[in-house]
């Protein structure tokens, strides 16, 4: 039996990861295909980032969305290692690190190592997908692939027995703010319709453009993992836009199973 059908993203914690990497083990063991909203800290105040990673984890986000970029694969440089392992130790959240880098094989190590509990890279620089998630397993982090608005979902489909995750991009990776590219929901129904064909309980994140105005299209097109950064750290309130988010979800959950 194909245990990625009963046990989507199911791991063995790795014991070499930083407590509170292990204290959010349960995300890589979690079977249903929750809902979650990831706060994107490209859009927060990098002056006090640990307070404002604090905020939005009272405010009931579900895990921590960590964008590196290499200025290279996207023209811009970010953050990295040194910043994903100060903020392990200050949330019990998933750390969802988003590599937008060149020779990612190089790297995921390091930032599982340092508190990573799960890896996105791309397909654009990935030349093994098979391989790649195989290694992110065996570091005890979830494995996930992300494609950009020019990349074919046919980049990735085909190897999606082997992921925990499918990443779309809903804007052109490299900075925040940017405005949502609407092909991306074609994108959504592509995969999720593939994966529910198949029987596969993948994840289905996007990331670029979310926010509150387009949070249900999203979810209605497939989407279950959602990446905010302005329109959560925009926004004065983290806790009532975030259960504003759910709240938009949920209904649209419910649409769609009507």
């Amino acid at each position: 039996m194909n245990r990625r059908l009963l046990h989507p993203g199911r791991r063995l914690t790795n014991p070499a990861l930083p407590l509170a990497a292990r204290r959010a083990h349960g995300y890589l063991v979690r079977m249903e295909r929750a809902d979650k909203i990831a706060p994107s800290i490209l859009s927060a105040d990098f002056a006090r980032l640990g307070e404002e990673v604090a905020r939005v984890e009272r405010a009931g986000a579900d895990l921590i969305h960590f964008d590196v970029m290499d200025g290279h694969f996207v023209p811009n440089i970010s953050i990295g290692v040194p910043v994903l392992e100060s903020l392990r130790k200050v949330t019990r959240l998933p750390l969802d690190a988003h590599l937008m880098i060149e020779n990612p094989e190089k790297y995921v190590e390091v930032f599982v190592k340092a508190g990573a509990n799960s890896v996105s890279v791309h397909a654009e620089v990935c030349k093994d997908i098979p391989a790649m998630a195989k290694r992110l397993h065996d570091l005890g982090a979830r494995a996930s692939i992300g494609i950009n608005p020019e990349t074919d979902v046919e980049r990735v489909l085909p190897f999606a027995e082997h992921l925990d995750m499918i990443l779309i991009m809903s804007v052109h990776p490299g900075f925040g703010g940017q405005g949502f590219i609407p092909a991306a929901l074609d994108k959504l129904r592509i995969v999720r319709r593939e994966l529910d064909r198949r029987g596969l309980a993948l994840d289905i994140e996007i990331d670029g453009g979310v926010k509150l105005g387009n949070i249900a299209d999203v979810k209605a097109a497939g989407a279950n993992v959602f990446v905010s950064g302005s329109g959560i750290f925009g926004h004065p309130d983290y806790t009532a836009i975030i259960n504003q988010m759910r709240d938009k979800i949920a209904h649209a959950g419910a649409s769609v199973r009507k």
